[in-house]
């Protein structure tokens, strides 16, 4: 008779003492996410101001991950939760560092004690063009909502506004579509100054390493008790 075991204290031991997530992980996968991390900025960033619509919440999100944006700011919309549309982002809101603000002078105060300007998007007198910015420092990006655009009191805040060129009859950008021009062309500036690489300093890199090769982890939640 063969005996089969049922558990004990080797099974026990292994359940408390679960593997690092790096050891369940594929060659190509842990290839993949230093990839991803060589190319990922903590010095440029989006804020999103009161933002009205469940689709554009999401595309902002799966446009800022897909360019390698690390962290998203979004101000507080009473009157509508921040809730993205799940069919939109695709979970791409797993790998990002949102932080929600219940008013923009406290997500201005963060943003200033951390070093960035913050510019709006707004196409009024004084702006600047675009195209004609220069994105070397730590720069944070202010997009308005779809009714309204950034708030008066919000442009008044900023340390400065920028407009995005229009070349045909239509003279705005939906939201996500200003989010994803303003935030190309903020990464092709730094690309042919400075090259492609990104900005993460070494502990970052590590905090964030582990992070997404945790969440890369099939039954990362049984295997690590909800994480």
């Amino acid at each position: 008779m063969v005996r089969i075991g049922g558990g004990g204290p080797k099974y026990e031991a292994a359940a408390s003492n679960p593997p690092e997530p790096e050891e369940l992980l594929l060659d190509s996968r842990k290839e993949r996410i230093e990839e991803v991390l060589s190319l990922r900025t903590n010095s440029l960033v989006a804020v999103l101001d009161k933002l009205e619509d469940t689709f554009n919440m999401a595309a902002v999100l799966r446009t800022c991950e897909g360019l390698g944006v690390q962290r998203v700011h979004i101000i507080d919309n009473p009157e509508v939760p921040y809730r993205p549309n799940p069919k939109v982002t695709q979970g791409c809101e797993k790998w990002l560092d949102l932080e929600v603000h219940r008013s923009f002078p406290s997500c201005r105060e963060k943003l200033k004690s951390e070093g960035f300007e913050v510019w709006a998007s707004a196409a009024r007198p004084g702006a600047r063009n675009l195209y004609e910015l220069e994105f070397g420092g730590k720069v944070a990006l202010v997009f308005g909502n779809e009714r309204h655009g950034v708030s008066p009191e919000v442009l008044e805040a900023c340390d400065a506004a920028f407009w995005i060129p229009m070349r045909g009859f239509t003279r705005s950008l939906n939201v996500s579509a200003a989010v994803s021009a303003a935030l190309g062309q903020a990464i092709a500036w730094r690309t042919r100054q400075r090259g492609p690489g990104g900005d993460l300093s070494a502990q970052e890199l590590a905090d964030l390493r582990h992070r997404f090769q945790l969440l890369a982890v099939k039954q990362r939640r049984r295997i690590y008790e909800g994480r």
